[in-house]
């Protein structure tokens, strides 16, 4: 299959094994897929509908989703269809247009998470200037400032991935077009451009994350201050909520991309992958609606309102 491939075409190992393993794999992945279309498709419908959910947590929530739906759907399609038909070549152009959204959505998604910790903060820490602090025109700008960060980032990488050269093998060790795992298979030395993997991992991952974790320290002693034991209670289950998916999201992300290249294996990163790529995305609105009475609320509210 690999010789059939033209000279600037790209060969996707993938991540299924030709065998009964692979099909349950396979099939495994296709029903994450089909709930996590589902699920953030429900969630953005039902903060779009439901007036109780016009808030700045639940737009950024909505975008959330947004963005989950795009990163998932930029990924799993393209991989079962390799699967299913048994072609898994990807054109050179095809590979850097997946490398871009890729690489946006997953910038984009890290920067969002800091927004919504910082929302969380405001709201329990300055509760009285909240309405001040997070208005409209400023969740507006958090979201914009996002994508617009995170596509310059991505053109870069992009641009620099698609203008080296590839003299060796053109399989790429990998289930989609992730640029470190392209430029093995560069014929230079790619040292630069490894530093700045780094550079933009710390940027857009680092960073957030100790200004996240930064937001929940002080959450975290206004919390112990409360005297209300059910607000207490109910402020710790948002915010638990929120860094559950921080850390699902964060950790195998910033571990595959600032440990050194030559400590990790193919096999490695394809099983991290999985995580930030596909089960995230499933898992993010399945977190957000059962532990959130208000999500739920809404939930019972939209079914009462359909029957």
């Amino acid at each position: 299959m690999e010789n059939n491939e033209t000279s600037t075409d790209f060969f996707l190992v993938g991540l299924f094994p030709s065998s009964r393993i692979g099909l349950f794999f396979f099939i495994f992945i296709a029903l994450i897929f089909l709930m996590a279309l589902s699920g953030n498709m429900s969630m953005i419908i039902l903060i779009l509908l439901d007036t109780h959910l016009h808030t700045p947590m639940y737009f950024l929530l909505s975008q959330l989703s947004l963005m989950d739906l795009s990163y998932i759907s930029t990924i799993v399609p393209k991989m079962a269809s390799d699967y299913i038909f048994g072609n898994k070549s990807i054109s050179f152009i095809e590979c850097g247009i997946q490398s871009f959204f890729f690489i946006t959505l997953a910038s984009a998604e890290g920067l969002l998470l800091a927004s919504m910790a910082y929302d969380r903060y405001v709201a329990i820490c300055f509760p009285l200037h909240y309405a001040i602090r997070m208005r409209k025109n400023v969740c507006v700008l958090m979201i914009t400032g996002s994508w617009i960060m995170s596509s310059i980032n991505s053109c870069a990488h992009t641009v620099y991935a698609l203008h080296i050269p590839y003299c060796r093998s053109r399989s790429i060790n990998h289930f989609f077009c992730d640029v470190p795992a392209m430029l093995t298979l560069a014929c230079m030395d790619t040292w630069v451009y490894e530093y700045t993997v780094f550079v933009s991992t710390t940027l857009f991952l680092v960073f957030p994350f100790i200004g996240i974790a930064c937001s929940y320290g002080r959450v975290l002693l206004v919390i112990c201050r409360m005297h209300s034991t059910e607000g207490r209670k109910k402020t710790y289950s948002t915010c638990s909520t929120h860094l559950t998916v921080v850390i699902l999201y964060y950790v195998p992300f910033a571990y595959t991309y600032l440990h050194p290249r030559s400590l990790r294996s193919p096999i490695e990163d394809k099983v991290l992958a999985v995580f930030y790529t596909i089960l995230t995305p499933m898992l993010n609105p399945i977190i957000y609606s059962l532990r959130n009475k208000e999500v739920m609320g809404a939930l019972r509210r939209g079914s009462q309102r359909t029957c």
